[in-house]
């Protein structure tokens, strides 16, 4: 976010920003000109601490060799731009928007080639300028300070901060992002004008130092370290949370945690969506072939939704996390990568071969399963209705309903296993042997009865009509016509007592649904 600023000099010390009416920035008379540094910090009502800390910032200047400006985004209400202001700090009146709207507003205003940031309170020691000098002169575009690799005052960090808070946030940014910062929350840091211009900082409060950190990550920007001295509040200030209250530093950690989890969005999608997409392929491809077992455990029809599940899944985060990865893209790096490896020849190309190679297992699978030309040269029909004069019916099968009853014999006939033959169409030898059982009602070879106490209540009825009782399931399941011919063709019967499931046999789907 940017402005257009028009400086217009008033009364020689006074500049507003047109863009923005409710700026004004505030000229000492003795401006530097051509700063080499800019050390911009925000304050809020701070006029305990201000004189004493433009003191420490000039001296660091003049102890470093340095030519800069101090710039103080001022949004009290008691005396504490008067008094930068006369200490000989340029002052930007602002209303109170935040932390991170501070910087935002004051970044037209800036006039160094490098941008130092903090806290107007004394707590960081800007005499110390020199170590920051010293890495942008190196070639190093982001400064950043380390309280924990410098020194820390007893008392001045609460142990909540200290041990617990910025340890736990920051072990979580370096986690997201690859990067090795000790204390990402350090408020003395350093920046070219140039990078904090191509940042496009957005956040407006606390999560400001969170933003900046892992932007830096993002822009590939050139980072060190450099040690700090972090001191005790002067005697009567209180620190800005503890003025807000017991909540402020719990609300500082989550918003800071949510500009980390935003800008880090590609984390929770790119990666996890291709282990999803090519899990999901692993499970779905071999079971396109049928099932596989593996030991004890046998993978079929559901591990086959199950993989095809995540990789829709997958593919769709790989889709989020790319598009995250364009969108936060601040080198244009990964963009032109991007567009180099999927260009549209190529992306056309390997989008008709996947289709191409989809089509191919879809054939092939269709043919496997579909009835061949001499089973359609036979003809399929249903088991006639027997003669009026044997009506020797099993007592089980009557109690299957009409509907119960329809949905067996159909799904049988579109199956290919009612054919044709000299005699009376029956069941194949393994299939009769999977639904039905000896019994003691005739003599020589005996017939058998279906087994209504392997179908659920759903496909069971009483009071069934007269002609619904004409099946002679000793006619349909004789073994004399059934199973000297044709048990050979399907030489794997399920058996009655080890109750291996009817897809086992071959059993048509609803079959078998309506049998377990």
């Amino acid at each position: 976010m940017t402005q257009s600023v028009t400086p217009v000099r008033t009364a020689g010390w006074r500049e507003s920003v047109e863009s923005d009416p409710e700026l004004l920035l505030m000229v000492p008379r003795d401006d530097v000109d051509d700063p080499e540094l800019s050390i911009v910090i925000p304050a809020l009502n701070e006029e305990l601490t201000i004189g004493r800390f433009v003191d420490w910032c000039l001296k660091g200047l003049e102890q470093a060799n340095i030519r800069g400006e101090i710039v103080i985004i001022d949004s009290s209400s008691d005396l504490t731009g008067e008094i930068a202001l006369s200490r000989g700090a340029r002052v930007l009146r602002a209303p109170k928007r935040g932390l991170g709207r501070a910087y935002i507003d004051a970044l037209p205003l800036i006039r160094g080639k490098y941008v130092l940031m903090g806290d107007a309170d004394c707590t960081y020691d800007f005499r110390e300028l020199k170590s920051f000098m010293e890495c942008f002169r190196n070639g190093y575009e982001y400064v950043m300070g380390s309280r924990f690799r410098g020194y820390i005052e007893p008392g001045s960090m609460p142990p909540l901060h200290q041990y617990f808070g910025t340890p736990i946030t920051g072990w979580i940014l370096n986690f997201l992002y690859g990067s090795r910062f000790s204390d990402i929350h350090c408020g003395m840091r350093g920046i070219t004008s140039d990078a904090l211009r191509k940042m496009d900082l957005q956040s407006q409060s606390w999560e400001y130092a969170s933003e900046m950190v892992l932007k830096s990550v993002r822009m590939k920007l050139r980072t060190t370290e450099v040690p700090v001295r972090f001191l005790k509040d002067q005697k009567g200030r209180l620190s800005h949370h503890k003025r807000a209250g017991w909540f402020s530093p719990w609300h500082a950690a989550w918003i800071n945690l949510k500009a980390m989890f935003i800008y880090g969005a590609d984390f929770f999608l790119y990666r996890p969506g291709l282990i999803s997409l090519f899990t999901g392929l692993l499970l779905t491809l071999p079971l396109s072939r049928g099932p596989v077992s593996i030991g004890p455990i046998t993978f079929s029809l559901h591990w086959m939704l199950f993989g095809l599940t995540l990789c829709v899944l997958g593919l769709h985060g790989f889709y989020l996390g790319a598009l995250a990865r364009v969108f936060f893209d601040y080198s244009g790096e990964t963009s032109r990568r991007r567009l180099q490896m999927f260009s549209y020849t190529r992306s056309v190309l390997v989008s008709a071969l996947a289709m191409g190679a989809g089509g191919a297992m879809g054939a092939a699978g269709l043919k496997k399963n579909s009835p061949s030309s001499a089973e359609f040269s036979q003809g399929i029909c249903l088991p006639p209705v027997p003669s009026r004069t044997s009506r020797r019916t099993s007592p089980n099968i009557r109690r299957i309903s009409m509907p119960g009853r329809s949905m067996l014999w159909s799904n049988a006939a579109v199956n290919g296993l009612f054919r044709k033959s000299p005699s009376n169409a029956v069941l194949p030898g393994a299939v009769e042997n999977a639904i039905s059982v000896p019994t003691a009602a005739s003599t020589g070879p005996r017939p058998r009865r279906l087994i209504a106490r392997e179908l659920p209540a759903s496909c069971l009825t009483k009071g069934l009509s007269r002609q619904e009782s004409r099946i002679r399931s000793d006619t349909l399941l004789r073994p004399d016509t059934a199973s000297s011919t044709l048990s050979r063709s399907v030489p794997h019967a399920w058996s009655m007592v080890s109750r291996r499931p009817l897809m086992s046999a071959g059993w048509p789907p609803a079959i078998s649904a309506c049998a377990r």
